[in-house]
């Protein structure tokens, strides 16, 4: 029986520009529309306005007791096909049949008021489900379990961490009994424990006849979790089926070498109205007889953003990933003062550390070491190759680290025959 089924879905957004300026924040725009009114311009004096479409003509169906995951590049349209099914926005055309109670784990905090306890935010969520407070009650202890925050249910959760946040929210959606039940990419911020034992209790859901749609960068897991799965690009569905199989696709057609990406003005690089990316770069330290990048190649990623804002505590934070979205490291700067301006970073790679395979660079803009302002997603993509150097072993190394350390061997004692 189908639980969703989605038809002929398109989204349109409309986006406007302001002819000679940059991105404003929201101060800015209030300013200069009351300078608008008092002046008695025409709003649209200076306006352009461009259509941007974020999903066209999606159509699919889910069944009931589906684990389904949706994969795709950064803007292909995944979170919003999400917010549809969770309705909180509406489809510009097209229609979605929703048969069941649906809990959305969308973003850090989604669902929660701040100024409400944790304990108080269970009942919350459980009664916006449509539960009464005894079957909210049945569930309160397995999902405080869950999330490990019984020192801090009585705290208002705007003190809570993200990390705090997604465990809490997964664990009151995953045991408040929805039908449906809609993941985003929230789960990265929880460490590596967590995600394994969330990945084991949507799985466990799922075969109780609930119905998951979990969307993540980390192919690993949605292998592991999703018998089908949906392959977006620039908001359309590319490809639908078995996992292993649209996974594969999808791979077959990432672009493996991506060094540079740069941008010549805010007003036409990706971000927000708080950052704008103007560069991120790979630079390999190529030796002399290497025109590609080799286990011992260094490396450095320099990252440059553009800083709207007045005044900003900021930080870095360098993801690197293999292909299939595993994270290898995570490395940040640490958080200074910064105003309005061009902010550079830049991180060493060393060689001889990573081991042969494909990899990808996401970086992230943070605003007081907690809050993200803006991930590039998969900005850089490159390969790491091995020529071969020394007689250490010729196989295929495990891993995807391969570090230099001091390791040697000798006689001990020999013996005489």
């Amino acid at each position: 029986m189908s639980v969703i089924t989605v038809e002929n879905i398109s989204k349109q957004y409309i986006i406007d520009h302001q002819k000679g300026k940059g991105s404003n924040t929201l101060r800015d725009v209030l300013v200069e529309n009351f300078r608008q009114l008092f002046n008695g311009k025409n709003k649209a004096d200076g306006l352009t306005r461009e259509e941007f479409w974020a999903l066209r003509d999606v159509s699919f169906s889910i069944e009931q007791g589906d684990r389904v995951g949706i994969v795709g590049h950064n803007g292909a349209g995944k979170s919003t096909m999400l917010k549809i099914l969770s309705k909180i926005i509406e489809p510009t055309t097209g229609s979605v049949r929703i048969r069941g109670r649906v809990a959305s784990l969308l973003e850090v905090g989604t669902g929660f008021h701040p100024e409400l306890t944790g304990r108080e935010n269970i009942y919350l969520n459980g009664s916006l489900l449509g539960m009464s407070r005894s079957e909210i009650r049945k569930q309160f202890d397995a999902i405080v379990a869950f999330a490990g925050v019984e020192k801090f249910l009585d705290t208002p959760v705007k003190r809570y961490s993200s990390g705090m946040y997604v465990r809490l929210g997964f664990a009151i959606s995953a045991h408040l009994d929805p039908e449906i039940m809609i993941v985003d990419e929230v789960l990265a911020v929880g460490d590596a424990e967590f995600q394994k034992k969330s990945l084991g209790k949507m799985r466990d859901n799922s075969a109780s006849g609930r119905t998951i749609i979990f969307v993540s960068h980390n192919l690993t897991a949605v292998q592991a979790l999703c018998n089908k799965t949906l392959y977006f690009e620039k908001g359309r569905l590319i490809e639908q089926g078995e996992t292993n199989q649209v996974i594969a696709s999808y791979l077959s057609k990432v672009s493996k070498t991506r060094l540079k990406r740069e941008w010549d003005t805010p007003e036409d690089a990706p971000g927000n109205d708080l950052v704008r990316i103007r560069r991120i770069e790979l630079i390999p330290d190529y030796p002399d007889d290497l025109t590609h990048i080799d286990v011992r190649t260094p490396m450095k990623v320099r990252f440059e953003f553009w800083n709207m804002m007045e005044k900003a505590n900021l930080n870095l934070s360098l993801h690197l990933n293999s292909l299939t979205g595993e994270c290898i490291f995570n490395i940040g700067t640490q958080s200074r003062p910064y105003g309005k301006g061009l902010i550079a970073g830049e991180c060493v790679i060393p060689g001889y550390f990573l081991n042969d395979g494909s990899y990808t660079i996401s970086v992230m803009v943070v605003k007081d070491t907690v809050t993200p302002l803006y991930i590039m997603e998969e900005g850089i993509t490159f390969d790491v190759e091995d020529y071969r150097e020394g007689i250490a072993w010729y196989g295929k190394w495990p891993g995807y680290v391969r570090p230099q350390f001091p390791f040697d061997m000798g006689m001990l004692e020999p013996v005489n025959s």
